[in-house]
């Protein structure tokens, strides 16, 4: 009778314990990185230039070589605003996404002069298929990459909003990009991690593993003239989109893009 009280007495303790490390391990199993970019090629994704249809790389534009994803203009006689982008095939909602990049080269012949060291991670974007045939950049969210010229602070890692609206400290975001709370600029060619992490309608923007930027529940914004057009029957709220990375006029690297779904 003894043995059968203390058994009664400790059971929950054994089954919670138990509970609680299976509930540990499944969570660990299912939050795994895994890479977008294979290394060797484009499969799995798809570019859209400013000017051609879905699927024309013109001027190879996007490259890879010895596991590494470029976008260079060196077939380009000018860059003539061929603005553009590299989709990543599926939507995703809730997910880190994270993108080792850098800057090299020199700004391209004919590109703007804020296009210096200028380059994105594009998120929450609209389907490639109907990016229009002229149109230079999606309707979006961005994680503004920029580098520094060694002079002057050019903190990476601002949101831009395309055709959307966020709300930062409560408040809707003024301006078509914000810059991130903690800045740093990045001066040289050295690789940088960016990642994003797109949570229950919390967007968290981090640079070499330090949070810099929190913001809240995109819309999309119903006076711009893209935007309106992905408000169905007054439902704004944007939850799901795609990945591109951005073909802005300087040459860039990119490399090890991972992603973790929620």
């Amino acid at each position: 009778m003894k043995h059968l009280q203390l058994l009664l007495i400790f059971l929950p303790f054994v089954l919670q314990s138990y509970n609680t490390s299976t509930i540990k391990t499944t969570r660990h199993n299912a939050h795994k990185w895994v890479s977008i970019f294979n290394g060797k090629n484009l499969d799995g994704w798809q570019p859209k230039i400013a000017g051609y249809k879905l699927g024309d790389n013109f001027g190879n534009t996007f490259r890879v070589k010895n596991g590494i994803l470029s976008t260079r203009y060196d077939q380009y006689d000018s860059f003539n605003n061929r603005f553009g982008a590299l989709y990543f095939t599926k939507k995703f909602s809730s997910y880190r996404l994270k993108v080792e990049y850098r800057f090299v080269g020199k700004l391209t012949a004919g590109a703007p002069s804020w296009g210096f060291k200028d380059g994105g991670i594009q998120y929450h974007c609209q389907p490639p298929a109907t990016v229009g045939f002229n149109q230079p950049f999606p309707v979006c969210l961005e994680y503004n990459l920029h580098g520094g010229d060694g002079k002057t602070e050019r903190p990476t890692g601002e949101i831009c909003a395309a055709g959307m609206y966020v709300e930062i400290n409560g408040k809707r975001n003024k301006d078509y990009c914000t810059t991130p709370t903690i800045k740093k600029t990045f001066n040289g060619d050295e690789w940088i991690t960016a990642e994003i992490d797109v949570h229950n309608g919390k967007i968290t923007h981090f640079v070499n593993g330090e949070k810099i930027l929190v913001f809240e529940n995109p819309h999309y914004d119903s006076t711009h003239a893209e935007g309106k057009k992905f408000i169905i029957d007054g439902k704004d709220a944007v939850t799901s989109g795609y990945i591109s990375l951005q073909s802005n006029s300087h040459p860039m690297d990119f490399k090890n893009i991972e992603i973790m779904e929620y």
